[in-house]
């Protein structure tokens, strides 16, 4: 699971696996280490239908509806959208870059952009 974060826009991206281990367990969590202390975030079921997310201490939780959840996992959807006070959510399948990367995706979703 990555996150990128800009201004006040917070985006999660998922690889197949995680999609898949989210509507098995309805949680993810990944840390990031900084010099001793850890930024934890997190996608956790809820029973709202829109995206939320609260910062508390250390950790980024974002909140997903179990409907939302399962449509990830279950349609073509690509990802959804919502906002939270000021803040815009994107929660996202990640694909295949186009562009050459160091990272490995082999876990991604295939790019239907790239030719086969």
């Amino acid at each position: 699971m990555k996150i990128r974060i800009k201004g006040n826009s917070v985006r999660y991206r998922l690889t197949q696996s995680e999609v898949a281990r989210l509507g098995a367990e309805g949680f993810l969590e990944e840390k990031v280490d900084f010099a001793g202390k850890k930024l934890i975030y997190s996608i956790i079921t809820a029973k709202h239908n829109k995206l939320s997310v609260e910062f508390t201490g250390n950790m980024i939780a974002l909140h997903m509806s179990k409907v939302m959840i399962e449509e990830l996992c279950n349609t073509d959807k690509v990802g959804f959208g919502d906002t939270s006070g000021h803040v815009s959510l994107l929660v996202e399948k990640d694909f295949v870059c186009i562009d050459k990367v160091e990272e490995d995706q082999s876990d991604n979703y295939p790019n239907p952009n790239l030719a086969c």
